[in-house]
């Protein structure tokens, strides 16, 4: 153990490499001499394919072959990838189309794969695309999210791909009409790409007669899983992996149409293929976030008490169920809609629609951002309609300490919490009192200032149960196989320190293995904050059947019984020996002994229940009336993660996931046209939040230790994005209201802020 102590703030070990170029990216690790791959996509958003002749391509130089939907079949695969559907309110099943893999008779949205080049360059395998003749009828795009248009599927009239509920709709209908007074808000959640650093590729070969393919996802087993389905093989004959990754984000974290045709192409070859995705492919075929918009209301009691929530939600699914859409929009969206309020009577209504756009599906927090969103913008609301001061609203509708561990209207159990400190403690940390002299000063600049305030919860999401071997090396140095996937997050680190905080091992000794299928038995990958928290708890289980083993070995080496052998997170003691060897030395003596079964230590455990997250966000953002330009000027995050491992890691999760809300809120938003043609399909169109976008951002860590795991832990790693959104929302809506604004909605561009502002004086003459 280091000699500062446990849970410190250690700088990222990964680092060293990955800013020396020493990283293990897809694209850099393709075997040598691999055939390039280039995908022919839909030049439109809706059309009947009348013919597609490849025959012209296949003979250009260089082309070892060209995949189409066809071919698939032909070769056996079963070309219908998978897709999450959820029960409508009659009892019925959600709509349920086919997505094939490569287009099927129809193309959906611009840039559907429809067929797929393999070359031995990358440019021959272009020019070839230029020769596929595609011949189509134009159908009509339905770009709007309603009932009714141009089918996209039979299986799903009107194009609706579900309509759910969740709640009493009586009771909470019942309570509206007998409230004191009634807010609503018609909330809007605008479409973003993700545009992870490193956009998504993979590479495939055989390996001798099995199948290996690098994916730069969040996992290896589930797409493990779905490979063997597709090519309808053993999935003993697959061997995933999945190296170093420049970001995933929840949009790497499902399967793709390229991972399969790829698949299929290295066993129909019988040589390495690899594909890379550009920025603007990437834009026209990643899974989209969002893009969804609420009718929020709130029913509250004369004393200003939250009596009923009701929420009716229209969601954009895009052209095909993705893998995990309709069960983002509806059961984990609701686990948080209820936030950190003490409400027991709820309705929530969500229909989702089809329309010819790409996939929208789960990442930048999988469904928890729009929840609270919604939620605390219709908080904010309240405060505004009712006269009350925002934090002292939230205050009267918080669930109290003493009452955890507390379940929810909507099914969940939050274990712990402690609300109102963390409110209280931003308050001072933001220095809220100061504001309205911040205000004043920038008013005689004639600039507008406002302040937002969210208080979020969420929980971490997947498989609850992970795995964890280690294993002692002859070389002296310990390896720890972990279930999960580091996109960036510095899961190096983390597991390093957590397990020599355990076992007195250096962290410079401990090398951690992620991403290979043939060296783990299972795991569940990296997404919804789940994975410090599952795959520490399965260190703790590791560790301690390595402790016991250990133990009982020792009792003949130290000549004592194993009942008085401790071990104290550094070394083995006992009274009456001299002997105090580390694990390490143990392991050298199991070695010499001819006890290899020692040597590796192996535990699969699930945790027993889910933990929550929560804590405060305050923004400040200062607008120029004349120009509309909106600037974040402060940021405070007041966090309850409960007891942190590395709190400088924590800090920068939450760094970024609140970079990733501002860029939501004041600059992100995909545009389609009319005829489904994405307009902001390059960083010209598309702006990301560059540094100059954002201010410093104070972090606080305000634990209440979880009950829910023995290591008290809560999880962090979207609870940026979380917050995020409705501060920044709450706090432009504070600066515009007194210039008559009711209604604004993200992002907050200078123009529309702009336009905001000269509607309301055109209105005031």
């Amino acid at each position: 153990m280091d000699k500062f102590g446990k849970s410190q703030p250690v700088t990222r070990r990964e680092d060293i490499r990955f800013l020396t170029g020493e990283g293990r990216y897809v694209d850099d690790i393709a075997p040598e001499g691999a055939l390039q791959c280039f995908v022919f996509r839909s030049p439109v958003a809706h059309a009947t394919i009348t013919d597609l002749d490849v025959s012209d391509a296949k003979e250009a130089d260089g082309v070892h072959a060209i995949y189409t939907l066809a071919d698939l079949e032909a070769a056996g695969m079963n070309v219908g990838m998978d897709g999450a559907t959820m029960k409508n309110r009659d009892g019925s099943q959600g709509a349920a189309p086919e997505r094939p893999m490569l287009a099927r008779d129809t193309v959906r949205f611009v840039g559907e794969p429809i067929a797929m080049i393999v070359a031995d360059t990358l440019a021959q395998a272009r020019d070839a695309a230029e020769m596929i003749m595609l011949d189509y009828d134009d159908l009509l795009a339905k770009m709007d999210m309603s009932a009714g248009g141009q089918t996209l599927h039979a299986e799903a009239p009107d194009n609706v791909a579900y309509d759910w509920h969740m709640g009493d709709k009586d009771a909470t209908d019942a309570a509206f009409d007998a409230a004191a007074r009634v807010v609503s808000l018609d909330v809007g959640d605008n479409r973003i790409i993700v545009n992870s650093m490193e956009p998504r590729g993979c590479y495939a070969e055989m390996e001798g007669d099995r199948l290996h393919i690098a994916i730069n996802g969040q996992g290896v087993w589930g797409p493990k899983g779905q490979l063997a389905k597709a090519l309808d093989v053993d999935a003993e004959v697959i061997r995933v992996t999945n190296p170093d990754t420049g970001g995933g984000f929840g949009m790497k974290g499902m399967m793709y149409p390229e991972y399969f045709v790829l698949a299929h192409a290295a066993r129909d070859l019988k040589r390495p293929v690899r594909w890379m995705s550009e920025r603007t492919e990437a834009m026209l075929s990643d899974n989209a976030g969002r893009d969804l918009t609420s009718l929020t209301e709130l029913a509250f009691d004369a004393n200003n008490k939250i009596t009923a929530y009701r929420v009716n939600t229209e969601a954009n699914m895009g052209a095909y169920n993705s893998q995990f859409a309709q069960a983002i929009q509806t059961q984990l969206f609701s686990r948080v809609l209820m936030g950190v309020y003490d409400v027991q009577t709820t309705y929530f209504h969500s229909i989702g629609y089809y329309t010819n756009t790409t996939q929208v599906d789960a990442y930048r927090g999988a469904g928890r951002p729009e929840a609270i969103y919604i939620l605390e913008r219709a908080m904010d609301r309240a405060a505004r309609e009712l006269g009350v001061d925002p934090l002292e609203l939230r205050r009267i509708n918080f669930i109290k300490p003493e009452q955890f561990p507390y379940d929810t209207t909507t099914g969940e159990t939050y274990d712990v919490g402690d609300f109102n400190k963390v409110l209280t403690r931003t308050e001072s940390e933001a220095d809220i009192p100061g504001f309205a002299a911040r205000k004043a000063a920038d008013a005689e600049k004639g600039l507008l200032r406002g302040m937002g305030l969210c208080y979020y919860i969420e929980s971490i999401l997947g498989d609850p149960a992970e795995t964890t071997k280690v294993e002692y090396t002859d070389e002296g140095r310990v390896n720890i196989y972990v279930g999960t996937q580091s996109n960036g997050q510095g899961h190096e680190t983390v597991y390093t320190q957590f397990l020599s905080d355990q076992t007195g091992i250096p962290v410079d000794m401990i090398d951690v293995v992620q991403g290979d299928s043939d060296l783990i038995k299972t795991g569940g990958g990296t997404g919804g904050s789940r994975s410090v928290t599952t795959q520490n708890n399965a260190t703790l289980a590791t560790v301690s059947a390595m402790t016991e083993a250990f133990t009982a070995f020792l009792a003949g080496e130290m000549g004592v019984p194993a009942s008085e052998i401790t071990f104290d997170d550094e070394q083995f003691r006992a009274d009456g020996s001299n002997m105090t060897p580390t694990m390490l030395e143990v392991a050298d003596m199991a070695r010499e002994k001819g006890r290899d079964d020692l040597l590796v230590h192996e535990r699969r455990v699930a945790l027993e229940a889910r933990s929550f997250p929560n804590g405060c966000h305050v923004s400040e953002v200062v607008i120029d009336p004349d120009t509309g330009v909106t600037t974040c000027d402060r940021y405070t995050v007041v966090d309850d993660f409960g007891n942190l491992i590395n709190p400088m890691l924590a800090e920068g999760q939450v760094h970024g996931g609140v970079v990733q809300g501002l860029g939501q809120a004041l600059t992100e938003h995909v545009i389609f046209d009319e005829d489904g043609q994405l307009l902001t399909a390059t960083f010209m169109d598309y702006a990301l939040p560059r540094a100059d976008d954002v201010p410093m951002i104070g972090f606080t860590s305000e634990p209440v230790p979880s009950t829910a795991n023995i290591m008290g832990m809560k999880g962090c790693g979207e609870a940026g994005t979380v917050g995020a959104l409705a501060a920044v929302s709450n706090a432009v809506q504070d600066a515009l209201w007194e210039r008559g604004v009711r209604q604004v909605d993200m992002p907050f561009t200078p123009l529309k802020v702009w336009e905001l502002l000269k509607d309301d004086a055109i209105a005031a003459e």
